[in-house]
């Protein structure tokens, strides 16, 4: 099941450490197999952990698997969201200029707003609007698991969650390769397509590797307007954690923890005194802590919902992908250098 962080599931029984041994050896060899092919074959980590874990979703049907597999979908992504906040610093964020940075969270913006618009026109629930469309707008599967954790297991399913990464990470794919090629094509400038990969590419890796693909100085300006997307994650699980009612109470549910610690995270890097050695280390355990809760979350996904819920969903993270690529192409020709 999605974590819940609000208590939208029923708390899981008291375990010992002995009792997560079993489902974290599982997540350990499946992560640790995903980070592998990815450093020899190239092939994106967060793709090879989520179909690793798919591959092993039979032993999900093993209840000693349970509670490991539980923890590291829950507290290792969180700690994991904490951690991404390294990648952040705010002077990056000051040096993309006024106009762009209003363009980013414009983009940004209306395209959680596309999603949700969607997801209404095909019947589906504003909450998985909000997945779908946040994990595109913001910084692809790293936000979907976010977002699932913020929202909780009852107002976004688990098979939803799955899905939406299923999707993410073959469009995020698609578009490294082929958003490049309409820069190209528009003969933009360094800046413009720069801003327009940085913009519109669903996940960190995918984005700098089609703007250093187009140029270095396009690599640059992808870096950081998609590092600056990613600075938006903590304020949209904040948005939604305030606004989102809680049972019939309808009240906020206040800054979840570890948001409060991804700005304290991008706060300390941004002083400089923190070593590019540990900068560089502290990268490698967000990856790497993503990475598990992928593949716990693929493990613990309920295939049979999953089939059962057709091309439709599909559909909602693939109109946001759209919509953004159309918002960023316009902001980069009209608004940028």
């Amino acid at each position: 099941m999605a974590a819940d962080l609000y208590g939208d599931i029923v708390p899981l029984p008291h375990s010992t450490w002995r009792d997560h041994v079993p489902g974290l050896v599982v997540v350990a060899a499946g992560t640790l197999a995903a980070a592998f092919i990815s450093d020899h074959y190239g092939a994106p980590l967060t793709l090879m952990a989520l179909l690793i874990g798919l591959a092993l979703n039979f032993l999900s049907a093993d209840k000693r698997l349970a509670t490991g597999t539980a923890f590291a979908s829950r507290a290792l992504l969180r700690w994991g969201i904490v951690l991404v906040g390294v990648r952040v610093t705010f002077g990056q964020i000051v040096a993309l200029g006024p106009v762009a940075l209003l363009a980013v969270v414009a983009i940004v913006a209306l395209t959680i707003g596309s999603g949700i618009l969607i997801a209404r026109r095909l019947g589906f629930s504003d909450a998985f609007g909000t997945l779908a469309g946040g994990a595109v707008a913001i910084c692809g599967a790293s936000a979907a698991l976010a977002l699932a954790t913020t929202l909780g297991e009852r107002r976004a399913s688990q098979a939803q969650l799955t899905l939406v990464l299923v999707v993410i990470s073959a469009l995020s794919a698609l578009a490294m390769v082929t958003y490049p090629f309409v820069a190209h094509w528009l003969a933009m400038s360094d800046l413009k397509a720069g801003f327009l990969l940085g913009a519109s590419i669903h996940d960190v890796a995918q984005a700098l590797g089609a703007g250093y693909s187009y140029s270095d100085g396009a690599g640059q300006i992808a870096a950081i307007v998609k590092l600056t997307r990613v600075a938006l994650l903590a304020p949209v699980l904040a948005v939604v954690a305030l606004f989102l009612p809680r049972g019939e109470a309808g009240k906020g549910q206040g800054v979840p923890w570890f948001v409060i610690g991804f700005f304290v995270m991008a706060g300390v890097n941004s002083t400089g005194i923190v070593p590019a050695s540990a900068t560089h280390a502290a990268e490698r355990a967000a990856a790497g802590l993503l990475a598990a809760a992928v593949t716990a979350t693929a493990i613990r996904s309920p295939l049979s919902q999953l089939l059962e819920a057709g091309p439709r969903p599909m559909v909602i993270v693939a109109g946001a992908t759209v919509v953004a690529f159309a918002l960023s192409l316009a902001a980069a020709v009209f608004l940028i250098g």
